[in-house]
């Protein structure tokens, strides 16, 4: 069983930066594939990017490519999402989810996803 623990999120200005952190309980964490998903009043829940087991495929949705970063520290049990240049519309219920089944590419389904954290909030005001 893999129990996950975000953190990191809160109140920031538009432009401003937040990291999240995951933090995983359990051996097998290494071989997970990893996403990050958020969820905003009203709306489904989203992708935002993932990695894979070994941090060689990383995937972004185009609406944070490059201002977000996806990376992983499998001796520390923990994945990050750094959000940079952030925007208002960027203001959601942010949680990190383990697939424990793919390994060489990232899905970007959260029907894949069998292990979810409680997630965070993260407002941007502008």
């Amino acid at each position: 069983q893999v129990q996950l623990v975000e953190s990191g999120g809160g109140l920031v200005q538009a432009g401003g930066s937040l990291r999240l952190s995951c933090a995983a309980s359990g051996r097998t964490f290494s071989s997970f594939g990893m996403g990050w998903f958020r969820q905003a009043p009203g709306k489904e829940r989203e992708f935002v990017g993932g990695i894979n087991w070994s941090g060689g495929s990383i995937y972004y949705a185009e609406s944070v490519k490059g201002r977000f970063t996806i990376s992983r520290d499998n001796g520390k049990n923990t994945v990050y999402l750094q959000m940079n240049s952030l925007k208002p519309e960027d203001t959601a219920v942010y949680y990190c989810a383990g697939d424990p089944t793919r390994t060489s590419y990232v899905s970007s389904s959260k029907y894949d996803y069998g292990y979810w954290g409680q997630g965070t909030q993260v407002t941007v005001s502008s």
